[in-house]
């Protein structure tokens, strides 16, 4: 049998790769620059080819290497799925979990969720990752992080899903605007040049966008926020009203603003909040108890009766 490459000399290619620089990449990998050097050689060695082009102003892989970081990835995913499913079967939810969130869901719902969680799971360590959409399914794919935590419709590929819940949407808007009298209001009855919305790259606008059968071309786009929060000062300071999902309001999010938020009429759509995670994991299990946890606290239409 010809010797195969390790799992720690793959893992110093692609920290390599990601780094560009021979300090960081062994930083990142707990090992001196020594170590990881030697290690990348014996790599070399033991293929015999070039993965590496060594200079004093760069570091450079040859295509022949980011073809094999590309492969080593899988690699060290899969080995790290193995032990994932060995640990799992002992003790469901416990050791370190990656969960992906994004900005509109992460701070609205998890101070919510943690508690309960810590308390049947407390020897789980729960690293979180804030970003958008886009990235977070990104880094699920390349094996960042372990699952993810999003509001659909996005589009998701062959991701196992696991829906928690539907979160509606209300109108945010100053208590002397004309849209704070009566009761529902119709989607009809929101002024075009009127809403304010997230900027370009969050899903809720998106959302947002469709909720109100708007094309994004024909949106006002003068004013731009990139967080709940600078959304809902810009309604405060009358440039407009917002839609903004019941999670957050009902999170205290309007608190100390002066601004009143309205439910929308009945026929209007919600975002559907969701758990996704990689098909070829072993931790459905795991996933599935921590999608029970979350999906408790996740559905906010029986709190907008």
């Amino acid at each position: 049998m010809r010797p195969l490459p390790t799992l720690r000399q793959l893992r110093y290619l692609v920290a390599l790769a990601e780094h560009k620089h021979f300090g960081r990449a062994a930083e990142a990998c707990f090992a001196t620059q020594s170590t990881l050097s030697a290690g990348l050689q014996e790599l070399e060695n033991l293929l015999d080819v070039k993965l590496v082009e060594r200079s004093k102003r760069r570091v450079m892989l040859t295509p022949l290497g980011e073809a094999i970081v590309a492969r080593s990835r899988v690699v060290l995913r899969e080995a790290e799925d193995i032990a994932d499913l060995a640990y799992a079967s002992k003790d469901p939810l416990s050791g370190a979990l990656r969960l992906g969130v994004i900005p509109t869901i992460g701070p609205y719902l998890l101070p919510r969720v943690l508690p309960p969680l810590r308390q049947s799971y407390p020897n789980l360590r729960l690293y979180l990752r804030e970003d958008l959409t886009a990235r977070l399914l990104e880094a699920l794919n390349d094996g960042d992080i372990d699952v993810a935590l999003i509001a659909l419709p996005f589009q998701t590929d062959e991701l196992e899903m696991r829906s928690l819940g539907h979160d509606p949407f209300e109108l945010a808007c100053r208590p002397d605007d004309p849209l704070a009298k009566g009761g529902a209001i119709a989607l009809n009855d929101i002024p075009e040049e009127k809403l304010l919305l997230l900027d370009e790259g969050h899903c809720l606008r998106e959302h947002a966008l469709a909720a109100c059968r708007l094309e994004p071309s024909r949106h006002r786009d003068d004013f731009r926020a990139t967080s709940l929060p600078t959304l809902v000062q810009m309604v405060a300071n009358r440039l407009g009203v917002t839609l903004l999902p019941k999670m957050a309001i009902d999170s205290g999010l309007l608190g100390g603003t002066g601004l009143v938020s309205k439910p929308l009429s009945a026929d209007a759509p919600a975002r559907e909040i969701a758990l996704v995670w990689r098909p070829t994991t072993p931790r459905t299990l795991e996933f599935n108890l921590l999608a029970d946890v979350l999906a408790s606290f996740a559905d906010t239409r029986s709190s907008a009766a």
